[in-house]
């Protein structure tokens, strides 16, 4: 299995790109700003050929080249439906400040092809199976992405495509249009908790971790499980 994955040219987000090997038929999740010609380059080094495009949540930079991505090689973007006029209009998912910063200056369209993603639903694309959680909170439309970590650089049972559901050392922000803390609270108990230990997170944003690792350190889930606050 090869996972690879990069940093997108604004906010830190993490483009990744999953196949069974090279050479292979291979996803892309969360294509953002400026990914276009490293995109290429990993798909180039490892002879790969797009499948399908999954986005994790509708943020823009998640999902501005997603259009140009698709369009490219006639493939389908997947997006859960709660998040789906975000792909229409940005716009709605970002703060005051954001979209006058943004305010119709960045060149971007709506991929042609969208399908829905199904809470407890799996996907096999690429000759990867995937399955699909809704976790809303940071979005009304989050979800994590989990697949078979054998054979990846870590070799896990599991890998977890988190979004901006979980970072190292702290979760997706609840204050943008459509983020609720509770229901990020939520999400937390009941998708992320419950995960095994060894499984591998691939954030959003930052770098890698696992579920132990967040389960022992991270504040949002230790209040969560009732943990003592450390220092004190």
């Amino acid at each position: 299995m090869l996972v690879t994955g990069f940093e997108a040219e604004a906010f830190g987000t993490n483009c990744y790109v999953l196949a069974a090997g090279p050479g292979e038929q291979c996803l892309i999740v969360d294509p953002g700003i400026g990914v276009l010609d490293r995109l290429d380059e990993v798909i180039a080094k490892h002879r790969l050929h797009p499948a399908a495009v999954l986005l994790t949540h509708g943020h823009l930079d998640h999902t501005f080249s997603v259009a140009p991505v698709c369009g490219a090689r006639g493939i389908t973007a997947y997006v859960h439906p709660a998040d789906r006029e975000l792909l229409a209009d940005p716009a709605k998912g970002l703060s005051i400040d954001l979209a006058a910063l943004f305010g119709g200056r960045l060149p971007y369209t709506e991929p042609e092809d969208v399908a829905e993603l199904t809470d407890g639903g799996t996907l096999t694309i690429a000759g990867i199976e995937i399955t699909v959680d809704h976790a809303p909170g940071h979005t009304g439309g989050s979800v994590l992405f989990r697949l078979p970590g054998a054979g990846t650089t870590w070799d896990a049972d599991e890998v977890c495509l988190s979004g901006d559901v979980l970072f190292a050392g702290s979760i997706g922000r609840t204050d943008l249009p459509g983020g609720d803390t509770a229901t990020m609270m939520s999400s937390l108990r009941d998708k992320i908790l419950p995960l095994a230990d060894d499984t591998v997170v691939l954030p959003g944003h930052g770098p890698a971790t696992t579920i132990g690792r967040e389960r022992a350190s991270n504040p949002y889930l230790r209040e969560l499980t009732g943990a003592p606050r450390r220092g004190l």
